[in-house]
């Protein structure tokens, strides 16, 4: 059986290998569930008049929008 000496032979490299920068590991990535209804942001040009028939009741109308194309998508269907 080999021995190990007890100090090592060169002790300036002993002391480098204490100094050098840990490597670093990186985390997995998160895996996010799919959301299967989600909004998206979009841009979309509308005529003035139909986004003012919108707008007109108030907060909503873009819910209101989705609801009318929503309606039209699964008329077509």
């Amino acid at each position: 059986m080999a021995t190990t000496p007890r100090r090592p032979v060169n002790p300036l490299d002993a002391a480098e290998a204490l100094f050098k920068p840990a490597k670093k590991t990186t985390a997995p990535p998160v895996e996010r569930p799919v959301i299967p209804v989600a909004t998206e942001t979009v841009s979309i040009k509308i005529d003035g008049d139909v986004l003012a028939f919108f707008q007109e009741d108030g907060p909503g109308w873009q819910e209101r929008i989705n609801a009318a194309l929503r309606k039209t998508m699964e008329a077509t269907r």
